[in-house]
């Protein structure tokens, strides 16, 4: 048979609106409490100062509270929270005068009228200071239609790029010229580039289409960070995107000689592998989403994808120089007395450079961000 039943050490303390009791308890199993007619009774078999037994109390308030006390168990502990039901300061917890033996203050969480007053006064002051500042700041009223276009937008990006990927990736291991693990492999010396032969011959014929669909969808990157759609910085999107139309739409798309070379696609190739988890990210992002992997193949995949994707661009530049000093095309013919011409292809050499500068630069920036996304997190100094 269990013993007979034994009151525990309750602690307690107040505030204007709420009553703090701490039961000290370990280990509490089936509390059960109730307040009817403003008396509050409790009864638990837990491990208090009589060892392993069932503990049990009453006690009658001073003046009217909520029926329905909150409760919380922990290994240590069990505190209830009880409402009162007019928001005053009481002199004493009890109806009676004389304190029971087993109550005390919680000097952990005590404060006397004067410290509640000002705690309540700082929460209300908080309160207000919040309001103002919501208040403050004007409701959008087509941030609904914001959100449903850039999701959109990223959507739409994502599958193009998406199927830029897959269409390349089956035509390189299935409907590639040949069998891949059969595909001539050699060396340019001139360039020191790898070029599979007899198998990448028409990227630009099958894809370009796509992939000037996207590239030219793009352009609102710049326009959606102008107008403060999106806080993504300007200058790294500026690089990005017009270095890649210019290779796609001034090189590439100019120059017949060029649209068969194995260069592209490797330039295509990188392109889409660093979109398909740049577009879904910041889909989700429009959602509040974020998933922890795509975060990470976010700004992780960048790593090797732009020097590659620069490295691929370049040789490109390099490979179309001939063609553009041959050809004369896109040179610029003064008049007299000047009487000189420009060589577009003195200008790409020129271009080269700031290539590799905007590769720079848009790697500092990723960095940055993978840091500031996966570095370790900072702890709040209390």
């Amino acid at each position: 048979m269990a013993g007979p039943s034994l009151r525990p050490h309750v602690h307690w303390a107040q505030r204007h609106r709420e009553l703090y009791l701490r039961v000290e308890l370990s280990d509490v199993q089936n509390p059960d409490i109730a307040i009817t007619d403003n008396v509050l009774q409790f009864r638990a078999r837990g491990h208090g100062a009589k060892g392993d037994n069932i503990y049990e109390f009453q006690i009658e308030f001073l003046e009217p509270v909520e029926p329905k006390p909150v409760c919380r168990v922990t290994q240590r502990q069990l505190n209830i929270t009880v409402q009162k039901k007019e928001s005053n300061w009481w002199e004493r917890l009890t109806k009676q005068e004389k304190r029971p033996l087993f109550l005390a203050p919680d000097f952990d969480r005590w404060l006397d009228e004067s410290d509640a007053e000002m705690e309540l006064k700082e929460k209300e002051e908080e309160k207000i200071n919040k309001m103002k500042i919501e208040s403050r700041v004007p409701k959008d009223p087509f941030r609904h239609l914001k959100k449903g276009y850039l999701i959109m937008y990223n959507l739409v990006q994502f599958l193009g790029f998406s199927w830029i990927f897959v269409n390349m990736t089956v035509r390189l291991f299935i409907l590639g010229k040949g069998n891949f693990l059969h595909m001539k492999i050699h060396l340019f010396s001139q360039n020191g580039f790898l070029c599979l032969t007899d198998s990448f011959y028409d990227t630009f014929h099958t894809i370009s289409d796509m992939m000037y669909f996207c590239q030219t969808l793009a352009l609102m990157e710049i326009m959606n960070s102008l107008i403060g759609l999106v806080r993504s910085p300007l200058i790294p999107a500026v690089l990005q995107i017009f270095g890649r139309n210019f290779i796609l739409f001034v090189v590439l798309g100019s120059l017949e000689e060029m649209q068969s070379k194995p260069v592209v696609f490797f330039i295509f190739y990188f392109w889409s592998i660093t979109e398909l988890f740049r577009y879904p990210y910041y889909m989700l992002s429009c959602i509040g989403i974020e998933w922890k992997p795509l975060t990470w193949l976010r700004y992780t995949t960048w790593i090797p994808l732009y020097p590659l994707g620069g490295l691929a661009e370049a040789v490109c530049i390099v490979q179309s120089i001939p063609i553009f000093s041959e050809t004369g095309k896109f040179s610029l013919g003064l008049p007299n007395p000047l009487n000189v011409t420009i060589q577009f292809s003195f200008l790409l050499q020129l271009y080269l450079i700031a290539l590799f500068l905007g590769v720079f630069v848009n790697f500092r920036h990723l960095y940055k961000q993978r840091k500031h996304h996966l570095g370790p997190k900072k702890r709040k100094m209390k």
